[in-house]
């Protein structure tokens, strides 16, 4: 492992995550709802900071970007497909490109669905994938722009990362996604103790991201379109996968 990775509680429900290299020193951060608990974060470590990266346009992941550039002289990256909608980027990014924090260095994924041009961060060394609004613990975000089978493209990609690979999201959002999960998957017995878990660690204050991939693809409705059990679940069997995930996030969209 090369990166130390601090869970920072913004606004109401979101997450940022600070990310510092250790071979080097260097400091990022993955969105930036808001600069002020940021700022304290960092303040509180005696960090700086050199890099943001972001993931898509939605206010609550970029109002702090300006103040926190203007604080610290970070670097702002985000997708090239994106950067009308962004704050002003140092350097536009698109799938394949790779972004180096000191010696640590992520992959970039392009994610989109929930918005066009949302991008996640794959850090391969460090088994860590930022993802935002596009994998959610137990979730996905809302197709506000791109539609489900562009959605269930994303997700798919994804869920080809290795089992092990913790997945930072975007919200607090968990137990909410939990509870739509067991109205449409309620045999999983996988899906019956994560459950627990989850109002377990929240009773105790506790985030529930990172989540684990492996977890993801057991327990996830979404993740679980393609799996036949899930399919007949919803009346839909045999029927394409992409399909299958329409009719899951149409489904939580009305729950």
């Amino acid at each position: 492992m090369t990166l130390e990775i601090i869970t920072v509680p913004c606004l109401r429900d979101n997450y940022a995550y600070l990310l510092r290299d250790a071979a080097s020193g260097e400091v990022g951060l993955v969105d930036a709802p808001e600069a002020s608990a940021i700022r304290r974060a960092l303040d509180d470590r005696g960090w700086g900071l050199d890099l943001i990266l972001i993931t898509h346009h939605h206010g609550d992941h970029v109002e702090g970007v300006e103040e926190l550039r203007g604080a610290y002289g970070a670097r702002v990256v985000g997708a090239v497909a994106d950067s009308r909608r962004l704050p002003p980027l140092d350097l536009e990014v698109a799938e394949g490109d790779t972004v180096a924090l000191g010696e640590s260095s992520a992959e970039v994924i392009d994610v989109s669905g929930h918005t066009i041009g949302h991008v996640a961060y794959y850090f391969r060394a460090d088994d860590a994938v930022f993802t935002a609004d596009s994998l959610m613990a137990m979730g996905c975000g809302r197709l506000f722009e791109g539609s489900a089978e562009r959605m269930w493209e994303s997700l798919s990609k994804l869920a080809k990362l290795p089992p092990a690979t913790r997945v930072y999201s975007g919200h607090e959002y968990t137990e909410a996604n939990a509870r739509f999960a067991a109205t449409v998957d309620a045999g999983n017995p996988r899906l019956a103790e994560r459950i627990e878990a989850i109002a377990a660690a929240r009773g105790r204050g506790e985030p529930t991201v990172p989540s684990i991939l492996g977890e993801e693809i057991a327990t996830n409705p979404f993740l679980r379109a393609v799996d036949p059990a899930m399919k007949a679940q919803l009346g839909l069997a045999g029927a394409p996968d992409a399909a299958v995930f329409a009719e899951l996030r149409r489904r939580k969209d009305a729950f």
